[in-house]
């Protein structure tokens, strides 16, 4: 403890300080010459190197990070722009890139400002995941960013709801069906990236011409569905927190009605769309634990027989292994839930032409249930209101005169 507490005085204070602060039996030199160092997140299980310096979405953790020779071993970088376009460079300045780095890349036509969000062996992995289909699609990274780079990276974002909302007017005076739903124009400034969703093929060629002669850039359409422009707007879940989409999740599987069905729940189309209108994407994470565990559970078309009676499928808990039974195809009767195993137990019997006396586990009959009385042990009278004694108020006593009562009696008499 006395060790600790001298090298914490230590750090706070400067090396001259320090060998006053130090005890009369240490050399001097010995204090002023110590060097204290910070532990690194990496040893807290966290590497900082991994993690990216800025606030983005489909952030991927480095762990290669703190390898040796992980960031030598390609010169490949993956650059992320606005929201989720990405794509794949080479260092070929031999830069020193780190995530979340502001880096100035060369685009079709000019350059485009983005942020390094990997780097090292986990490139060539995410380059085979993205399927590009030749190599001139990787480009080279120019430099960092400079200030002037950031300032008209800045005044070009600036100008891109404006200029979404006024190419929506033009749309809707061109007569087309279609929504433009997010705009990016390039770290430059010469070129706007339109994201719009249709129903149908549209013929956009007069909505290009105009678009150009409008912002004077050069215009590329690309067309989105309801997922990706729900991921791009943002929101609220039912579950109360932000859509998986404008979080992390950006490659879309297909979602089924098959999902639901697995997983018992009622086909509500009102509770199983999302806020694309389209089948929430979280129906998908817990399929195929659902598809393991019901393999527990037998089939449905199965019939239980017992000495007593036959008894068809009506309900199940998958997840907690139970099924319930009922003597009528139709309707809830004479109800019995059980585990599966005592179910398959049940069905291996029927096959070798026995039947169980019911189908608990001990084979006993099951007490009829008794119809309870609500109102058994309680008292009737507890809710009549007691009726509230009237206190009798004291009358004052007449005072009698003694000499006049004493002349009435004899008037009386």
């Amino acid at each position: 403890m006395d060790e600790i507490k001298k090298q914490d005085t230590t750090m706070a204070a400067p090396a001259e300080t320090a060998q006053s602060q130090a005890p009369q039996t240490a050399p001097a030199d010995e204090w002023a010459n110590m060097k204290f160092t910070m532990a690194p997140q990496c040893a807290r299980g966290l590497c900082a190197r991994g993690v990216s310096r800025s606030d983005h979405q489909l952030n991927t953790y480095d762990w290669l990070a703190d390898v040796p020779g992980n960031a030598e071993s390609t010169d490949l970088v993956e650059v992320q722009f606005k929201n989720t376009r990405k794509a794949y460079f080479h260092n070929v300045n031999g830069l020193d890139l780190k995530k979340g780095d502001w880096v100035a890349v060369e685009a079709n036509p000019g350059h485009d400002i983005g942020v390094v969000s990997l780097t090292g062996r986990l490139v060539t992995l995410q380059i085979k995941k993205a399927n590009l289909k030749s190599a001139d699609d990787i480009r080279r990274v120019y430099r960092f960013a400079k200030d002037t780079d950031m300032d008209r990276y800045r005044e070009a974002k600036s100008r891109e709801e404006a200029t979404m909302i006024e190419s929506r007017q033009i749309a809707k005076d061109l007569g087309l069906q279609m929504k433009i739903g997010d705009v990016e124009y390039q770290g430059d400034g010469n070129k706007a990236i339109f994201y719009y969703i249709a129903d149908e093929r549209v013929d956009f060629r007069q909505l290009i011409k105009v678009l150009a002669d409008t912002f004077h850039v050069r215009i590329e359409m690309k067309q989105i569905g309801a997922r990706q422009e729900a991921g791009r707007i943002g929101g609220t879940g039912p579950c109360g927190r932000e859509l998986c989409c404008a979080t992390w999740m950006k490659s879309f599987s297909s979602v089924g009605t098959n999902a639901a069905r697995i997983q018992d729940i009622s086909p509500n189309p009102q509770k199983l769309a999302g806020m694309c209108a389209k089948l929430k994407c979280c129906l998908n994470y817990e399929v195929d634990c659902y598809m393991e565990a019901g393999k527990k559970i037998p089939q449905r078309d199965i019939i239980l027989q017992t000495l007593d009676n036959d008894y068809y499928f009506f309900k199940q808990d998958i997840l907690a292994g139970l099924v319930t039974y009922s003597t009528d195809k139709r309707m809830a009767s004479n109800l019995e839930t059980i585990s599966a195993a005592r179910a398959h137990e049940v069905i291996a019997m029927n096959k070798e032409g026995k039947k169980p006396l019911s189908l608990q586990e001990d084979g006993k009959q099951r007490e009829p249930e008794r119809p309870k009385d609500l109102l058994d042990g309680a008292d009737l009278t507890r809710f009549d209101k007691a009726k509230k004694k009237k206190k009798k108020k004291n009358k004052p006593r007449p005072q009698h005169n003694n000499n006049n009562g004493g002349g009435d009696k004899a008037k009386g008499e």
